[in-house]
């Protein structure tokens, strides 16, 4: 957590890269971060949406999003176009070192079918919106996910807990059996991000779990996938893309359910409670 960085004495030295993420970029806690690694003699980059903001200005460099204005406190576009934009550098960093042309080719062909992707899934809209009804008076909620995957299931509680004010925790999912299971029963919604992927069987048998207690799943996979029909109590088809960018058509369904519950309990989604767009002190 940039919020840490500074107070753990981190180990830094000249060759070493530091990456800023904000979407204002004026964040309080990112902005100190970025100034102790550049003390320490790091190149710091930063990847933000304000165009000519406080990071941007101090950092060596970087990459804006031109995402837009985005109004809403609860940040989407902004958190999709950081995902998008650190995917970039991760292929290009890739291709600098050992990954081949074929391989570079193929994730850029699947990059620019993104857009296509996102828009398929924005469709689903209407489907979230009816199992969003089905949850609104739910006081918990556990999102799961494994690899690249669960940091969507922690993205997805957030949203959840931001505009909704429904305590949500995102935890990867080969951990459910060293605590969460114990909150599982009836009352219990569990989000499980499992596209059809090599550890898909081991989603599948954490599902299996879930339901053994009685706990109501709520599963995103993607559209060639089929075990899940039959076990889940409801499933949100996304389209396929390479595995290193389904975060990026994963996180688009929790983000309308979270939307969704907080319409549906009359809370503010702009604005919600206790919440400011960019948290300027510390």
């Amino acid at each position: 957590y940039a919020s840490e960085f500074r107070y753990r004495n981190p180990i830094i030295k000249p060759g070493t890269l530091v990456l800023a993420i904000s979407q204002s970029g004026e964040t309080a806690d990112t902005l100190a971060a970025l100034k102790e690694a550049q003390q320490k003699g790091a190149t710091a980059l930063a990847i933000c949406n304000g165009v000519g903001s406080t990071i941007a200005r101090t950092s060596d460099g970087g990459v804006y999003l031109h995402a837009g204005p985005e109004i809403g406190v609860a940040s989407t576009k902004a958190f999709t176009s950081q995902v998008t934009v650190l995917a970039m550098i991760a292929l290009l960093l890739g291709r600098q070192r050992r990954l081949s042309f074929e391989a570079g080719s193929d994730i850029v062909k699947a990059m620019q079918e993104l857009p296509e992707l996102v828009e398929q899934t924005l469709k689903l809209s209407d489907q979230i919106a009816g199992i969003a009804n089905k949850y609104v008076k739910a006081n918990n909620f556990l999102y799961l996910g494994r690899h690249f995957n669960y940091p969507v299931a922690m993205e997805g509680a957030l949203k959840l807990k931001e505009i909704s004010y429904i305590h949500a925790e995102g935890y990867p999912a080969a951990e459910m059996k060293h605590g969460p299971i114990a909150l599982i029963d009836e009352n219990m919604p569990v989000v499980v991000i499992a596209p059809k992927d090599a550890l898909f069987d081991k989603v599948i048998s954490n599902v299996r779990e879930i339901k053994a207690r009685g706990g109501k799943v709520i599963a995103i996979s993607t559209e060639d996938c089929h075990p899940l029909d039959e076990i889940a109590d409801h499933l949100i088809k996304v389209p396929k893309t390479t595995p290193m960018l389904m975060p990026i058509v994963t996180c688009v369904p929790l983000q309308l359910l979270a939307y969704h519950i907080a319409v549906l309990r009359g809370n503010d989604v702009d604005q919600p409670r206790n919440l400011a767009k960019s948290v300027t002190v510390e």
